[in-house]
């Protein structure tokens, strides 16, 4: 399988992990306010303080993103570009939102695909202090309660990075269990999420959320990316028992790579390792 040398040694604990509980629900998020304020409301308003988000069609402006890039000191296994401002209103097409913290303070990790008022099909990461909701839009959303991702220095990739930690209850209305997950570098992402299903007896879980990288892609659909940095946002994804009885996971994800190439599409089993992490939470359904 692929892998990438990290600039650290890798961490024994492949998955950071908390068992938690938490909700699906639906909101908007609203007109003239930063992204991530917006989010946090959305979440505090059912009582979470934190959690996972998937959109699609939805309106920014101002708005401020980095593409994967290349690393150019060697600190890291790759970087980031330098800061893109489109003008005018971006209009998303998906995305995928980690709400958490980061100093103490409201913060989010954010991945998605978008289209650039000049016609620009981009996407990349969204910068949480310079992206601003312009029109108001609907978010499907999982509020976590019990744990919440907080960004910590990761020695083994030598940035800063969202893992979930456990948290004190909220009192938020939570009906479902649910682990927050973290996955390290250069693991499958497909078979170290069934492994960690298998292991604790879960039959069928559903992902909410879902923002990382993976080391290039290959999907089901025959399509490859070769470069092997990404950003990547999960669309839809479940672990399930297939036709043989084993557990599947069905990964539909949606990147674009340091050139630029965007892709989408439900990714290849065995051949999609992690390249710096990938966040998510599952929700047990069986």
């Amino acid at each position: 399988m692929r892998s990438i040398k990290q600039p650290g040694s890798p961490a024994t604990e492949r998955i950071q992990w908390v068992e938690a509980r938490g909700r699906a629900f639906s909101f908007t998020l609203q007109a003239g306010l930063p992204l991530l304020e917006a989010a946090r409301r959305g979440f505090a308003a059912e009582g979470f303080a934190g959690g996972v988000l998937n959109f699609g069609r939805g309106t920014l402006g101002p708005f401020a993103y980095v593409m994967p890039a290349l690393s150019k000191t060697g600190e890291n296994a790759a970087f980031y570009s330098d800061i893109y401002r489109p003008g005018g209103v971006t209009r998303t097409r998906l995305g995928s939102m980690t709400l958490g913290t980061r100093d103490g303070a409201p913060f989010f990790h954010c991945h998605g695909l978008w289209l650039e008022a000049d016609g620009t099909a981009s996407g990349g990461h969204m910068l949480p202090d310079e992206t601003v909701v312009a029109e108001a839009f609907e978010v499907a959303a999982f509020g976590v309660d019990g744990a919440i991702f907080t960004a910590e220095p990761d020695p083994e990739t030598n940035f800063k990075l969202f893992g979930p930690v456990a948290a004190a209850s909220t009192g938020a209305r939570a009906t479902s269990r649910a682990f927050a997950l973290r996955l390290r570098p250069n693991q499958d992402f497909a078979g170290c999420l069934e492994e960690f299903c298998r292991a604790r007896g879960i039959a069928h879980a559903k992902i909410h959320g879902g923002v990382g990288s993976t080391i290039g892609a290959r999907f089901t659909h025959g399509g490859v990316t070769e470069p092997f940095a990404t950003e990547l946002a999960i669309t839809a994804g479940t672990i399930a028992p297939g036709a043989a009885g084993a557990l599947e996971a069905a990964l539909d994800v949606a990147l674009i790579d340091y050139t630029g190439g965007i892709a989408e599409g439900r990714l290849i089993r065995g051949d999609n390792p992690v390249l710096m992490t990938m966040e998510l939470v599952l929700e047990v359904l069986g």
